[in-house]
């Protein structure tokens, strides 16, 4: 169900005070996502994705798996389009029961720790949380909190999650505790850290792939660092990316309100050319992997005439 907000530059938040935080996660959370912070939930949500690589067994599963050194792109453009179908139709509609098919059907091939999901989980809640609180043209109201925690709560149950903490601030110590425990430097999170970041500066022209790779590091926290066995990043620069993300939101606070949201647009999005367009969500995931236009025995021809077969 569409929603509009109220009149004027906080007309999204004045609406968010109208609705409750658990009955309606979906509707505030895709506020916040797709109309308020688009730009900053995405940047969020790069360095949550990230940041989970600092975890010996997810970064050695990832590495055996071969996707981030031959397929870092799609690795990355299938995760973030699956997560945006379900913030932006909601995790029980048509497309988002799709999806949410799509990502179970992609975990149950390997042997994941529960504790290492659940831990996925909360980098999906708190870390766009800090950076938008942190980087954002305002700060979340305290319902926007809430429904990314009940959001991400309903999908974790969906994806056979168990022992999601029932509050905010539980899972949060959650988050902090694993963190603590397993963050260590492995050559694992080192060569998954290294491909990640070769594929932040894929995205810039070659000239600025070293000004990228200084701002990444100087964006990491010690931990994150440490983790990945990467240099400790640059105060000053780290004062200067600061200062530029601040000074983009002092201006965006200035900018008309969106009425349109934004989601699964994703100009980044190199794999799936025009997402949404044609695609469906069966068209992701680690199973689809476009060949040939040509259709052959055992295979399946794609939105755009992709031939997919298992690789």
């Amino acid at each position: 169900m569409e929603i509009a907000p109220k009149s004027g530059r906080y007309g999204w938040v004045r609406r968010i005070e109208e609705l409750d935080p658990v009955a309606d996660c979906h509707t505030i959370h895709r506020i916040t996502a797709g109309y308020e912070f688009p730009w900053d939930y995405q940047r969020a949500l790069e360095f949550a994705l990230f940041r989970t690589y600092c975890v010996p067994s997810i970064s050695t599963l990832l590495e055996k798996t071969g996707e981030f050194e031959n397929r870092p792109q799609k690795r990355y453009d299938d995760t973030s389009l699956l997560m945006a179908e379900m913030l932006e139709h909601g995790y029980d509609s048509e497309r988002g029961r799709e999806s949410l098919r799509v990502v179970n059907r992609m975990h149950s091939q390997y042997s994941i720790d529960n504790d290492d999901m659940l831990y996925v989980l909360t980098t999906f809640i708190y870390e766009p949380i800090e950076w938008i609180d942190t980087y954002g043209w305002r700060r979340l109201h305290p319902k926007e909190r809430l429904a990314t925690f009940h959001f991400y709560r309903e999908v974790g149950m969906r994806m056979g999650i168990r022992n999601i903490p029932e509050s905010y601030t539980e899972f949060a110590k959650f988050k902090l505790d694993y963190e603590e425990r397993t963050f260590r430097y492995t050559e694992d999170n080192h060569k998954v850290g290294t491909y990640t970041l070769d594929l932040f500066c894929s995205w810039f022209p070659t000239p600025l792939h070293p000004a990228v790779r200084q701002s990444v590091y100087a964006l990491m926290d010690s931990r994150m660092a440490g983790a990945f066995g990467f240099p400790a990043g640059s105060p000053t620069l780290r004062r200067v990316a600061v200062a530029s993300l601040r000074l983009k939101a002092r201006g965006e606070r200035y900018m008309p309100i969106r009425r349109r949201s934004r989601t699964t647009d994703d100009a980044r999005n190199k794999t799936y050319p025009g997402y949404p367009g044609t695609y469906r969500p069966t068209d992701l995931g680690a199973l689809a992997c476009p060949k040939s236009p040509k259709k052959s025995a055992g295979g399946a021809v794609g939105p755009r005439g992709e031939h997919f077969v298992k690789p």
